[in-house]
């Protein structure tokens, strides 16, 4: 059995700049993050700082591995389809919990609840990825590609959307279609002041600032296959 990603030092996971090294950072800041907001310290608006951390990596992450990495894993591996499903519905059943979190609001006695379900959800989506998923792009490709894997990851992963879209598939070329001109919404939503409601049709209203970025999505796409 391939060994876990968790168990293998940056070196063999092919270096800093490897996807594989790439990931495991992002899952440790994401374990810490939750620890922080579940050890209850701090004020209100430092827990919800902490939360809004959370749910920021979470769907940048996610939304960099079903454009870049999954794809990959299923143009490699016999069982490719079969692994990447797998996770794929974790993401799903995510989403959907981060975004009733969000419809209710903090204050609601159910807030903390659904965190704690999406909390563990996450915990199993990594280890999902670290046993299983990962382990057998190491096995499938050489330490160069595993670099340019990282680096086009990385590049999608930075113009992701930030926040839950239910409605977004998981696979592209349709995430890619729905999910750039999101992430410009998410990315100026995240500006506004903490509470500050928004419309979700104004994102019309900044489509033609998207051009750019799914110009980025699509070369690093061509780069990674």
């Amino acid at each position: 059995m391939t060994q876990s990603i968790a168990e293998q030092s940056v070196e063999e996971l092919g270096g800093t700049g490897s996807i594989l090294t790439r990931q495991r950072r992002d899952h440790a800041e994401l374990d810490r993050l939750m620890a922080l907001y579940e050890s209850g310290h701090g004020t209100r608006e430092e827990r919800q700082g902490t939360l809004k951390d959370i749910v920021h990596l979470t769907f940048s992450h996610a939304f960099a591995e079903e454009t870049v990495l999954w794809p990959a894993l299923r143009r490699l591996a016999s069982d490719g389809d079969e692994l990447t499903a797998r996770v794929e519905d974790e993401h799903q059943r995510i989403n959907d919990l981060v975004t009733e979190m969000e419809r209710i609001g903090p204050d609601d006695p159910r807030h903390d609840e659904l965190a704690a379900e999406a909390f563990a959800l996450i915990r199993q989506d990594i280890r999902d990825e670290e046993d299983l998923l990962l382990p057998r792009l190491r096995d499938l490709l050489d330490t160069a590609r595993l670099r340019q894997l990282g680096a086009a990851w990385e590049a999608v992963r930075r113009t992701a959307p930030t926040r839950p879209h239910p409605g977004v598939p998981r696979r592209p070329p349709g995430n890619a279609v729905l999910g750039v001109p999101l992430s410009v919404f998410d990315r100026a939503r995240d500006l506004l002041p903490a509470g500050t409601r928004v419309v979700r049709a104004r994102t019309l209203a900044v489509a033609g600032a998207c051009v750019g970025v799914a110009w980025l999505v699509a070369k690093t796409l061509r780069r990674a296959r």
